[in-house]
């Protein structure tokens, strides 16, 4: 039997760790709230089962990141049950939705507010592109606006910092790049100047090549941004990278898959006599950056720095 001061027989006993005070003190963990809009994945690109592979294991991971975060796929080509368009994927989402607050709406007469205050954003919908894009942009609000949901539509996820870490990565798995500057042990087949390329135009040239800036500092190369889609840019590019002294090269999309059609890549790979990498995919910094911008989007770091926790 144990007495008010612990156990009569000296067993120890395991106290809480108490809360280490201060701005040093670990975050608590950040979630969803509980009636958060919904988060829709807009994913362009023909609809395949590798697209959609890639979109729902970076939902995975943005999930993990938010805890109890409500997202789905929709797919700006998409059709059927199996790839859901943008809009249908909305309206089911925006249905599930209102039928869980429906308890909350009888009571107060109307429905549960949203996350940061907002009552009137019922989801979000961001798009699975690593950089600007004005004809897709374009077609994904028109999607959005169409479906008469009151959804918003989130910017692109780059350029970001994350993203020159995922590009890196994807080098060294191709073999064209060490995995860190810091390690004295060197990749045979590493390049020594890179193309990043991009998809949308110039805009998407100059957000990349921000990208681009973070990459060089990470490899010590040059590394230059281009359209991958645009008729003999990457061979241009190419040439432009051996007239300043870079030997070998490598292609670096800075793009997430589904955006680039079929052949593309490689197409433009070996016009300019390189090896390439691959695309970013489901990259965790992919989920991490989704999940970012949701909660940036729903103002979940204002809302908690109002209540005096700290987001992570």
């Amino acid at each position: 039997m144990s007495s008010p001061t612990g156990p009569d027989k000296g067993l120890p006993v395991r106290m809480p760790r108490p809360r280490q005070p201060g701005r040093h003190r670990r975050p608590e963990p950040v979630v969803a709230p509980e009636n958060a809009p919904a988060l829709v994945l807009a994913v362009p690109g023909t609809p395949s089962t590798t697209t959609r592979s890639v979109a729902e294991e970076t939902l995975s991971i943005a999930r993990s990141e938010l805890p109890g975060l409500d997202a789905r796929v929709g797919f700006l080509d998409g059709d059927d049950e199996e790839f859901p368009s943008i809009g249908a994927a909305l309206t089911q989402a925006v249905e599930e939705r209102a039928t869980r607050q429906q308890p909350a709406g009888e009571v107060n007469g109307r429905g549960a507010p949203g996350a940061g205050g907002d009552e009137e954003l019922p989801a979000v919908v961001i798009p699975l592109l690593a950089g600007p894009d004005a004809a897709l942009m374009r077609r994904i609000r028109q999607e959005v606006l169409n479906s008469a949901t009151g959804a918003e539509v989130t910017d692109v996820l780059g350029p970001h910092p994350l993203l020159a870490e995922a590009v890196h990565v994807r080098l060294s798995e191709a073999g064209l790049a060490r995995a860190d500057r810091a390690r004295l042990f060197t990749v045979a087949t590493a390049a020594d100047g890179i193309i990043l390329a991009t998809i949308g135009g110039e805009e998407a040239v100059q957000a990349a090549g921000i990208t681009g800036m973070l990459l060089a500092a990470r490899l010590a190369v040059p590394v230059l941004a281009t359209g991958l889609d645009e008729e003999g840019a990457v061979a241009r590019t190419a040439e432009q990278l051996h007239g300043s002294g870079s030997q070998q090269l490598a292609v670096a999309p800075c793009l997430i898959g589904p955006e680039i059609a079929d052949g593309l890549l490689q197409a433009a790979a070996r016009e300019a006599g390189c090896s390439a990498a691959e695309p970013l995919g489901a990259y965790p910094a992919v989920g991490k950056l989704v999940a970012s911008t949701f909660a940036a989007k729903i103002g979940l770091g204002q809302q908690q720095a109002q209540q005096g926790t700290p987001a992570r």
